[in-house]
């Protein structure tokens, strides 16, 4: 029998379901993190749940099933939960590691297996590797239901929502964010995050806060392209002063503006670090990913606080917020951890950051951008995912790698980076990445213009060059 191999990813294992993504293969994987469990701890427990998607709790079982069998204690989720669930629970709970079964943004096609550190956040390059290397090509998936295992106290299950609205309501004044002058709007994407905001939050207007695990056909991805619906509904309600969306397991963010305006990560991170830092008198490094604006260059210059650019893959900036005192620590993609929390992308717990930051001072999302503005200038940011084959998308990198790139249509270059991808720093001021995406078919072709028009006229231009 011939058996594919299962590579982790930027961000844990995904495939298709039923293709590669099997009750056989979630089977290996399980094996092989027991096994690197037992290397590691003398009496390991680990922390499992799943979001919203097709198959998440049969999944699950499977991955309780095999541990259990496998002689590591298991704490299972009742029902969906978040991301950030599960790393809150494995921090509080003392466990030695946690599983969540999502595929994040991917397609409804998609699922995966995400592992989370004791730490509360994503395991660390190194241990993720090493799970990785011990996944045997053949498992016996063991024939006990979950009963059984409850029964002889090998598993135990827990209410990870509970838990996690409990510490919200220590880290916010949810009395005086529900009397807040900028009335809320909430898109769950059809996700994890759907019943927080709903128990937090009553008087928010609530959209996809409901069960389909398919998504609606969509990916449920934080971005504007695919938000379209909370965009018109802020801007046909006057009342609406602040949009906010997560992704499938509720650890991206996305914002909009009382205008139903997208205000991208880029913009959130710069306005997390000038709220931490200026009101809130907080300091600590930020970490930002490759793809991250170098506006946050900036904007840390002017405030004279550290700043360090990692890979691609929150498990790197998780990793050294673990080790240092990081004040925030973000993606282009929408994952983005602060300063008292866990070292975790959550993008509900971000939203409440900014919607308390509204609300303290009394000036909307825009106004508090344009503050941002005033110290780094302005900047417009966008990006195309080029659905391309394997072979073509790694020529491509190659190419780019190997210098083939002198300029993309009009726009020149006077700087190149490899840190992740190639940045090509733009003679305009602006940029272009191209990233090939660890786990999906596809090119990523990241931009920042001077405004919108320069932007789209550059991903038209790279577009041009390289197919």
């Amino acid at each position: 029998m011939i058996t594919e191999k299962i590579k982790f990813g930027t961000d844990g294992w995904r495939a298709i379901i039923a293709r590669e993504f099997t009750v056989y293969n979630v089977a290996r994987v399980a094996k092989g993190q027991a096994e690197w469990l037992h290397k590691n701890f003398s009496s390991p427990c680990v922390v499992v749940g799943h979001d919203c998607r097709f198959g998440g709790a049969m999944f699950t079982e499977t991955v309780a099933g095999v541990l259990c069998a496998n002689g590591v204690k298991v704490k299972l989720a009742k029902g969906f939960v978040s991301t950030p669930m599960i790393s809150l629970g494995v921090w509080e709970l003392k466990a030695n590691q946690g599983v969540v079964i999502t595929a994040s943004h991917n397609p409804p096609s998609y699922n995966g297996y995400k592992l989370k550190g004791a730490h509360g956040g994503p395991s660390s390059p190194k241990d993720i590797a090493a799970v990785e290397a011990l996944i045997p090509d053949e498992v016996e998936i063991p024939a006990f239901p979950l009963t059984h295992w409850a029964e002889n106290g090998m598993l135990e299950y827990i209410n990870l929502e509970d838990m996690y609205v409990d510490y919200l309501k220590g880290k916010f004044d949810f009395d005086a964010l529900n009397k807040s002058p900028f009335k809320l709007a909430y898109d769950a994407m059809y996700g994890a995050g759907q019943n927080v905001i709903k128990r937090l939050m009553p008087g928010t207007i609530l959209l996809h806060c409901d069960d389909n695990p398919g998504f609606h056909g969509q990916a449920p991805e934080p971005l504007d392209k695919n938000l379209k619906e909370l965009a018109h509904t802020i801007a046909t309600t006057p009342e609406i002063k602040i949009g906010l969306a997560t992704d499938g397991d509720a650890d991206r963010i996305g914002l909009y503006d009382e205008n139903g305006h997208f205000v991208d990560a880029h913009n959130i991170i710069l306005l997390l670090v000038h709220y931490l830092h200026k009101y809130k008198q907080m300091n600590g490094k930020v970490v930002i990913a490759f793809s991250v604006t170098d506006r946050v260059k900036k904007l840390c210059a002017h405030y004279g606080i550290p700043i360090e650019v990692t890979a691609i893959g929150f498990k790197y900036i998780s990793e050294i917020m673990v080790h240092e005192d990081v004040l925030v620590g973000g993606e282009e993609s929408g994952g983005i951890a602060v300063k008292g929390h866990i070292p975790e992308r959550d993008g509900i717990y971000d939203g409440l950051v900014i919607y308390e930051f509204m609300t303290k001072t009394g000036k909307t999302l825009k106004q508090l951008c344009e503050e941002v503005y005033e110290i780094v200038g302005t900047f417009c940011y966008d990006r195309n995912d080029l659905t391309i084959d394997n072979d073509l998308k790694n020529s491509i990198i190659k190419k780019a790698h190997d210098g083939g790139y002198t300029k993309f249509g009009k726009y020149g270059f006077n700087r190149v980076e490899t840190i992740d991808g190639v940045k090509y720093h733009l003679d305009n001021g602006g940029w272009v990445m191209l990233r090939a995406s660890g786990t999906e078919p596809l090119l990523r072709v990241y931009a920042e213009g001077n405004s919108k028009e320069e932007t789209a006229d550059i991903l038209a231009d790279v577009k041009k060059t390289i197919l």
